[in-house]
């Protein structure tokens, strides 16, 4: 690996160093390279996505590829623009002198990937780094295996290896791959190995992107549309099994309506995979037998309002609703990641807020409600990383705003033109002129340049 990792280092610098590549029309022609790629494997990605995690092709479709396929259209569309050194004002002291900040590419990018949405956040950020000039290695989860090993098939049918290199392998893969100086790296996964990247990138002075997790809390008042708010978070916490990194990962309910809020998202969830879910083909399943022990140990001691039994031959677990628990439970203390919904009930919202604010920041905040103040105060007064009002996952389906944590959930964000600034380092430069020059700031300095300085920059 080693000695493919040099090669691989030196055709990137050698493709860097060259102005063709990294040129607007080489980037684009990388975009739609990997566009039309996917395109004709469309069929396979689906399949891989069915293997890993049992995700019908609708569910693969709508949240891996299409997400991709809007990434890759909107760098096409705006890249010229971001791409264009902006012209921004001089003060007058520096006067004839013109300014400008130029984006330019970091170089070689690391992206490190989860298995959750295997292809998507493989793939997703890797536009980002290519529209932005760079070349880029990846590593896709070793525990999305058919995923993995297709997406080394469409990175040697779309790039050549000086554009982007694809690893696969296990941990120790990931390892020998973060003991390399990079020019910045992008991880998406937990918190704990979230840490280890860090400090691997801190002993290159590495910029990195960390994209991680969190508890995230659907919060349903008293005066909220009941059956929209069961319905989406229904579809929000129970997608992929419930292995999205921004499901709610709790319920948080006003105790007057947390019985018929049960009771239609029991309604909802019928509706979406019938009586018995282990048969429905839109019901995913856990991605390996570490996790699924992990959740049915969660489970232990608890009487779920909704579930059934896990089958451990199938890592089939139901959706599953558990009440009567508080914070001190083990649900309660660390991300679920999994289809299990606690639900703890409140009396008062802002009593609610203040809960939810003694805690780390979550990745995403759901707040269901028909009231705008409520809304916006809550929203004003809860650090989190992105959310939504009566809705739950579709904020990070709009590549136009920035996605990503805050504190303990993430550092940085990404998606559409933040994608680009991710990816890209501003270079601020300053064209001076020799016709005139401002003799205050050279030596020798005295009583009569210190006045006039003090004047000129004096508060006002």
């Amino acid at each position: 690996m080693k000695e493919r990792l040099r090669l691989a280092r030196e055709n990137q610098e050698r493709l860097l160093n060259s102005s063709g590549g990294r040129s607007l029309s080489s980037r684009k022609d990388r975009l739609k390279r990997l566009k039309g790629v996917v395109s004709s494997r469309e069929g396979e990605i689906l399949d891989a996505l069915q293997k890993d995690l049992g995700k019908s092709p609708t569910e693969g479709y709508l949240t891996e590829i299409s997400v991709l396929y809007q990434e890759i259209d909107l760098f096409l569309s705006r890249l010229d623009g971001w791409s264009r050194p902006r012209r921004v004002s001089t003060p007058l002291t520096l006067w004839p002198a013109k300014s400008r900040i130029v984006p330019e590419p970091y170089g070689r990018v690391l992206i490190i990937a989860p298995w959750n949405y295997p292809f998507q956040l493989l793939f997703s950020p890797l536009v980002g780094a290519l529209g932005a000039g760079n070349t880029a290695v990846l590593k896709p989860s070793e525990s999305a295996p058919a995923t993995a090993e297709l997406a080394a098939s469409l990175v040697r049918e779309a790039f050549p290896e000086g554009e982007v290199i694809l690893f696969n392998g296990d941990a120790s893969i990931t390892e020998t791959l973060l003991e390399e100086p990079w020019n910045y790296i992008f991880f998406t996964g937990s918190p704990r190995v979230g840490r280890l990247v860090m400090s691997a990138a801190a002993k290159h002075l590495t910029p990195l992107t960390l994209e991680l997790g969190g508890k995230s809390p659907a919060v349903v008042d008293r005066d909220a549309d009941l059956e929209t708010a069961a319905k989406r978070i229904a579809w929000g916490k129970f997608l992929n099994a419930g292995q999205t990194c921004v499901a709610p990962d709790y319920l948080y309910v006003h105790e007057e309506v947390a019985i018929n809020l049960v009771k239609r998202i029991e309604s909802w969830l019928l509706r979406f995979y019938g009586k018995i879910p282990a048969e429905s083909p839109d019901y995913g399943r856990i991605v390996n037998l570490y996790h699924f022990k992990r959740l049915t140990n969660l489970l232990e001691g608890t009487v779920p309002v909704l579930g059934g039994a896990p089958l451990e031959e199938r890592l089939y677990i139901p959706p599953t609703v558990i009440t009567g628990i508080g914070w001190e439970h083990p649900l309660m203390e660390e991300e679920i990641f999994g289809p299990i919904l606690p639900v703890l009930t409140f009396s008062e919202l802002d009593s609610a807020l203040e809960e939810i604010k003694r805690r780390p920041p979550p990745l995403a905040f759901y707040l269901f409600t028909r009231d705008r103040r409520k809304a916006e105060k809550a929203l004003e007064r809860l650090p989190f990383g992105g959310g939504c009002v009566n809705d739950t996952i579709l904020h990070l389906a709009n590549s136009n705003m920035p996605f990503g944590g805050v504190g303990s959930s993430g550092l940085g964000s990404y998606h559409g033109e933040s994608s680009f600034r991710t990816f890209s380092h501003y270079k601020s430069i300053l064209i001076g002129s020799s016709l005139l020059d401002n003799p205050f700031r050279y030596p020798p300095y005295s009583s009569s340049k210190l006045r006039w300085l003090k004047r000129y920059f004096s508060p006002r």
